[in-house]
């Protein structure tokens, strides 16, 4: 017999060794997403790309991006993300119901995709989100660098995204129609 009662609120937590047994196993949800800066025509002027230092201490540029958790929904996991990401001022402008501009496939050895991650098979569904207020980072970002559409589509900015996300980020202003 179960009981009904308050679910508990880190279910969608695993541990480091948990969390390493899963990924040698099977694909895990992903939400990534594009923050952006628009005009009073709903035109995007800013694109924001983070700074991060990779595990082995390599500068390397990204976007918003992390687990789904057990239990939660698209939308939700995409807010809790970009407000780890960018910082609680940030006021994300999320779609009542959030439609991706991408699917990305992320695979352990390069090749098999435009996008690689050598800890995981993943499905990544990307987004490009505006927003209105402060961007401070926090987590891992080191900063948030604000870059016209065109300088955030070049191959320079591409050549400094980890795992293919230049390939993203031309996708997301394809999608939006700012890819030149």
């Amino acid at each position: 017999m179960s009981s009904v009662g308050t679910p508990d609120p880190d279910s969608g937590w695993l541990g480091d060794d948990e969390l390493e047994w899963v990924r040698r196993r099977m694909p895990l949800l992903y939400v990534e997403a594009v923050p952006v800066r628009l005009d009073g025509l709903g035109q995007v002027t800013e694109v924001g790309v983070l700074l991060r230092a990779s595990a082995d201490g390599e500068m390397t540029r990204s976007i918003v991006s992390g687990r789904v958790r057990y239990g939660e929904t698209i939308r939700e996991a995409l807010f809790r993300h970009l407000e780890n990401d960018l910082g609680p001022m940030a006021f994300p402008q999320l779609q009542t119901s959030p439609v991706p501009f991408t699917v990305a496939e992320y695979f352990p050895l390069p090749g098999i995709s435009p996008y690689s991650d050598p800890r995981q098979h993943a499905v990544s569904l990307a987004f490009v989100v505006p927003v209105t207020g402060t961007c401070e980072p926090r987590q891992d970002a080191l900063e948030l660098t604000w870059l016209s559409p065109e300088a955030a589509a070049s191959d320079s900015i591409a050549l400094e995204m980890e795992g293919g996300r230049g390939s993203i980020l031309r996708a997301a202003l394809a999608s939006v129609g700012r890819l030149t």
